[in-house]
Formats: C-alpha cells, structure tokens, sequence
C-alpha cells in the first residue's frame, strides 16, 4: 500500500459521521428540532435525573436514571419527544419498531 492510499483512507475515516451510535435515527431538518432543554425539563418533571443529553444520529440521545432508578441510555425524537429506545448496561429495554 502506498502513503497516499493510507492517507485516503484515514481522511475517509475523519469524514464520517462520527456523531451517530448507530442505535438509533431520526430524519429530521435541524430547524423542527424542539429545543434539548425542553425535554430534559419535561424528562425531570417525569421523575428522571439527566446526566447528560446530546443530538446523536438526529434524535435526541439521554444519559440518566429513570424514575425507576434504572441507570439508562435512551433515544427521543427530536419533534415530538417520543421515547424510541431505552438501553441499560447493553440489555434493550425498550425499541420502538
């Protein structure tokens, strides 16, 4: 393999999306977006503790515990703030098909 080559693929590489888990996607323009903190708040109104919430894949990706007290990842659309998947410590509790 030449330099070059090697060089094309690990720019390849940068130019991925690195955002996206893969666990899951939402097709939605940035402008119908509603607002992260509106649902961490209405996540915490629910009884959830949020660590961490961020854009992943073009849903809405939440760290923090349920009001179970199930320590969870999980997927929320990006309008509607459905919940689309939950995942605890590998184990799916949760998809929406």
């Amino acid at each position: 393999m030449t330099i070059r080559y090697l060089l094309a693929l690990a720019m390849a590489g940068l130019a991925a999306p690195a955002f996206a888990t893969g666990k899951m996607t939402c097709d939605v323009a940035k402008a119908d977006m509603k607002p992260q903190a509106d649902l961490v708040a209405m996540l915490e109104k629910e009884g959830w503790q949020v660590r961490k919430a961020k854009p992943d894949g073009g849903c809405y990706e939440v760290y923090g515990t349920m009001p179970d007290g199930n320590r969870v990842e999980a997927y929320f659309h990006p309008v509607s703030f459905e919940k689309l998947y939950v995942e605890q410590r590998g184990k799916v509790l949760f998809r929406k098909e």
